[in-house]
């Protein structure tokens, strides 16, 4: 059965909450038990299930705090939406391997997500600008 688009973009916009207050078990409860969670061009590559992505959110947490993000639009399709969004806030640890020192950082990202028959993600690909961060980053 089809998921309304209503019904993703609430589920959507749970997830980004949860992100945005760190809140773990909460982005967890919205990852289907197979998820595939795939930020392009991190180093391990796809991952399979929630305790995958439980690592990548605890390192994520710990290295970008005072998160918000800002969707610009988003496309639908039969249980899948593509979101476009703006993400603001700090470095606080070492984003993607790159010193934050606390700065401030912006950048777009692109989310291509699957959604499961019972309302969760289950498959997450993130493209992420990371022209901008490196530009943002970089030590100077």
């Amino acid at each position: 059965m089809a998921l309304s688009v209503e019904r993703m973009n609430e589920i959507m916009d749970r997830h980004f909450a949860y992100e945005a207050a760190d809140d773990l078990d909460g982005v967890l409860t919205t990852l289907a038990d197979d998820v595939e969670h795939d930020i392009v061009g991190a180093p391990t590559g796809p991952t399979i299930g929630p305790d995958a992505a439980r690592r990548f959110y605890e390192q994520l947490f710990a290295d970008l705090a005072a998160g918000e993000i800002r969707t610009v639009r988003r496309l639908h399709g039969e249980n899948f939406l593509v979101d476009e969004s703006q993400w603001r806030g700090a470095a606080a640890g070492h984003p993607f391997g790159m010193d934050g020192r606390g700065r401030p950082l912006e950048f777009r990202l692109l989310h291509v997500v699957e959604f499961s028959d019972d309302g969760r993600i289950r498959r997450e690909n993130v493209w992420l600008d990371f022209p901008a961060i490196m530009r943002q980053l970089a030590d100077t």
